[in-house]
């Protein structure tokens, strides 16, 4: 039997609306990537993760094992374990199913992103275990009556710290915050920036020598709702990287896979594969800025290729900096 579509969204959405995220992560987990790096509390210019980077792990797990439930008989008892978890966190043990070790991987690109801001000199504070999910997946599922009163909590706690400037760390929060939240919340007025444009226009200096060369993959989401395509590569190049360019890239890049992997795990992966696919041919080195990309297409790719997000590389052929 097919994966029952409408009950794992409906788990999805009770978390939301019970526990503040779909898939639920304690204050511990969410802020862990920050520890040590000095980042004020709270700012009218905070950097805002959206919890994103952090939740990876655990929704790839989940996609993992609804992979493997993908037309099982068991796929029969999804109704019961919707009852379950609205009283017992069912989803809160994907967080067991992630190693340390993967945890932080992802805790360190969010580490390698502050760095950089600091090292170019860009002031923001972090509102640390206050901060919230964004909604994002919540949102791109078509959960709308869970997602509407959630995003006017976020907004409201925004506006209690007094946050006027917001530097997101991903493609999907920050087209949730710049162009999604102002059509649910009434008077949503934030400046929304991306790390990468808020880097590409600080002054840097372009690095003498090469540091390789990496095929880079646009986020759907960046390049064709955000317009945030030249910002990547000026930053690539600044640190003395080689960009190459896929045959499908910009306006015209080609879909990841994702955020389809919760619910048709199967067609995810075929469309991943098609992409590393086409990656592949300019190079075995390749760069994504979206963490539902990295991870979708670095389980594509296997041992064929190596995929880093773009803060990673940026930091390597900074000396390491995060």
């Amino acid at each position: 039997m097919p994966l029952p579509t409408a009950t794992v969204l409906g788990i999805l959405s009770d978390n939301l609306s019970r526990r503040g995220s779909v898939l639920p992560l304690s204050r511990r987990a969410a802020t862990r990537w920050a520890k040590g790096l000095g980042i004020p509390e709270g700012g009218d210019t905070v950097l805002y993760t959206g919890h994103m980077y952090q939740l990876i792990p655990a929704i790839d797990a989940l996609a993992g094992l609804l992979a493997r439930l993908e037309d099982s008989r068991l796929t029969r008892l999804f109704g019961l374990g919707r009852f379950v978890n609205r009283f017992i966190s069912l989803t809160f043990f994907m967080q067991l199913l992630v190693s340390r070790r993967k945890r932080a991987q992802y805790d360190a690109m969010l580490r390698d992103i502050a760095g950089l801001l600091q090292k170019a000199g860009i002031s923001f504070g972090y509102l640390y275990g206050e901060e919230m999910y964004s909604g994002t997946l919540a949102y791109d599922e078509g959960l709308d009556d869970a997602f509407g009163p959630h995003a006017r909590r976020v907004a409201e706690t925004f506006q209690r710290r007094g946050v006027r400037r917001v530097i997101t760390v991903d493609p999907h929060t920050t087209h949730m915050l710049h162009e999604v939240y102002p059509r649910f919340v009434p008077g949503f007025r934030l400046e929304v920036q991306s790390y990468l444009d808020v880097l590409a226009a600080a002054a840097g200096e372009a690095k003498a020598g090469a540091n390789g060369q990496v095929v880079i993959h646009d986020s759907c989401v960046y390049a064709r709702y955000e317009g945030v395509v030249e910002a990547p590569r000026v930053l690539l190049r600044r640190a003395g990287i080689a960009v190459g360019e896929p045959a499908l890239t910009g306006l015209a890049t080609h879909c990841c896979g994702g955020p389809a992997e919760v619910l048709f795990p199967g067609e995810a992966h075929r469309i991943a594969l098609e992409r590393v696919a086409q990656l592949t041919q300019v190079g075995r080195r390749i760069t994504t800025m979206c963490p539902i990309c990295l991870v979708n297409l670095r389980k594509a790719a296997g041992d064929g290729a190596e995929v880093l997000d773009i803060s990673q590389v940026l930091a390597a052929a900074d000396g390491g900096r995060g």
